[in-house]
């Protein structure tokens, strides 16, 4: 994937970031919640009572989003520049981070660095800092 720097304006990227602080900000304050999509979708897996519809329709909305931009727009063209068995690597190797660190990067990213988290901001570190190491291996090494 590559960003197209002559097309690239900040203001899209701030607004984006608004609209996930938003989000998450009503979120916390209107149910009483942590938007941390590792945790929204674990719990679906063993919902308490009463637990699932709302994890459901938040997961739906993920999923719907890109579907209504794709429409409105008139469609875009998303290119993954891998192979099949290295996504699924990848995904395995984000579910199982986001189990060690007990949170995944919005859990802990927004909302943890938002509430002044200790242990937010160390995960976040950590998380940032596995990246850039990633990248730099990828793109320089490999």
């Amino acid at each position: 994937m590559t960003i197209d720097w002559t097309a690239f304006t900040p203001w899209s990227a701030l607004a984006g970031g608004a609209m996930i602080g938003a989000a998450a900000v009503l979120f916390a304050v209107l149910a009483g919640r942590i938007a941390g999509i590792s945790g929204i979708v674990g719990g679906m897996l063993r919902p308490a009572r009463g637990d699932f519809a709302w994890r459901a329709a938040f997961v739906a909305g993920l999923l719907a989003v890109p579907l209504f931009l794709q429409a409105a727009r008139g469609g875009f063209e998303v290119q993954i520049a891998t192979s099949d068995a290295v996504l699924v690597v990848a995904g395995l190797l984000v579910g199982f981070g986001s189990r060690l660190g007990s949170g995944c990067t919005s859990g802990h990213g927004v909302c943890g660095l938002a509430r002044r988290s200790p242990r937010s901001l160390v995960a976040t570190l950590v998380f940032m800092g596995a990246g850039f190491v990633t990248v730099a291996i990828t793109r320089h090494l490999a």
